[in-house]
């Protein structure tokens, strides 16, 4: 009981002094060192889709206990009611460098890549073993910077190009070998569970019978929405769709003039919606079409409805300059003729007779889609199991070293 008061009060204490992040940080590492031998890390409030088909196999099947520190004030781990999850909040301040510097656990699993190239880095007083698990579809060279992934020891890879990718990278670069884990893709899963019960087909148009289309781009200077999107909007307002814009949140925090001047421009419009929660992805299930640029989310609706994407052939955003260093082919670029059709910016204007043309061809594309799908994801709807079961593994190789 002493202990407790005591503990409480210096609770209080840092909450008062050094504000609540402080407050939780302090909180983690007065736990054992069992109650904190896994520990999922999440940037943003979006990161726990790509971690909740593990968890739930962790916590329910395992009954393994976790910790869960993020960065979100609004993430909803926070008001879990999981009596296996400890969650805690550290913001992005010096809270959570400090939490990454003097972490003490045996694994930390996480989204978040460029691991110990900027601020955030590798413990310096704990051997932690560190996990990433991929929030993309997409390939490792060229979507991301040149190190992202160089400084973890095992990384959860969605299909073997990501694994071709990794290997050429360490050989290219004389590199340490990492664990490659056939692991596949969390939210693909959770998408495909929920569609038996959205009954997709007859849901992707309005009340009064007009079909929906989603534009859902990347972001970038030279990205649809950035170049393009009010003339898009407007064609597609023109010739009778109802348009949801689902704008990148990089777009929304770099750009918001733009995500502006697009509202102002069509918010009058009945048939236009901006949907900027992006961690939801009930619009999916009830989109007729999709269009995009370069984004992940092309890949994720022609997998989970079996609907062909629309590509605008806008730049391709390049965050590694050296990708070329790699001799295999991005997947982003591979795919996009495959699960859909690309479109020259100069042709808008033709965008609905594109529409209408490619989903009359659905049953074409559908089985194609479910054929590249096999190829591509490892572990279909079993990501969960194999990410939970690697995780167990690391955490008894560990514990057996320490031994």
């Amino acid at each position: 009981n002493l202990k407790s008061k005591i503990r409480l009060k210096a609770m209080k204490f840092f909450k008062k002094i050094l504000g609540e992040e402080w407050a939780e940080l302090q909180k983690f590492n007065q736990l054992n060192q069992d109650e904190r031998s896994i520990v999922f890390y999440a940037e943003d409030s979006s990161s726990f889709v790509h971690f909740e088909q593990i968890i739930y196999e962790l916590t329910e099947k395992m009954e393994c206990q976790i910790c869960y520190v993020t960065s979100a004030k609004d993430d909803p781990i926070l008001s879990n009611q999981n009596k296996r999850i400890r969650a805690f909040y550290i913001g992005l301040g010096t809270a959570r460098i400090t939490f990454f510097l003097e972490l003490k656990a045996k694994i930390l699993v996480m989204t978040m890549p460029d691991l110990e190239t900027y601020q955030i880095k590798r413990s310096r007083v704990y051997p932690v073993h560190y996990v990433y698990v991929f929030h993309s579809i997409n390939s490792t060279h060229r979507n991301y910077r040149k190190s992202a992934f160089d400084h973890f020891d095992s990384i959860f890879c969605v299909g073997r190009h990501q694994i071709e990718e990794i290997r050429a990278t360490e050989s290219v670069y004389n590199l340490n070998p990492k664990n490659l884990v056939e692991h596949g893709y969390g939210l693909l899963d959770k998408l495909q569970k929920n569609k038996s019960v959205k009954k997709t087909a007859n849901n992707i148009k309005t009340k009064d019978g007009k079909k929906n289309i989603l534009v859902a781009p990347s972001w970038g200077e030279k990205g649809l929405l950035e170049t393009v999107g009010s003339d898009l909007v407007r064609i597609l307002l023109d010739n009778k769709y109802h348009v949801i814009v689902r704008p990148h949140p990089m777009t929304i925090r770099k750009w918001p003039h733009i995500i502006e001047k697009i509202k102002q421009e069509f918010n009058d419009n009945l048939d236009f919606e901006m949907e900027t929660n992006t961690n939801s992805f009930e619009t999916l299930y009830s989109t007729y079409g999709l269009i995009s640029d370069w984004s992940g989310i092309g890949i994720e609706y022609a997998f989970v409805c079996e609907r062909p994407v629309l590509y605008i052939d806008v730049p391709q955003k390049t965050n590694n300059p050296y990708y070329n260093d790699i001799t295999c082919k991005p997947l982003e670029n591979s795919i996009r003729n495959l699960i859909g059709k690309i479109i020259s910016p100069n042709e808008l204007e033709s965008i609905p007779k594109i529409i209408e043309s490619t989903y009359e061809n659905i049953e074409y594309f559908k089985t194609k889609i479910q054929k590249i799908q096999k190829q591509t994801i490892f572990n279909l709807e079993q990501s969960g199991i194999r990410g939970a079961q690697e995780i167990v593994k690391i955490l008894h190789e560990k514990k057996t070293q320490s031994n």
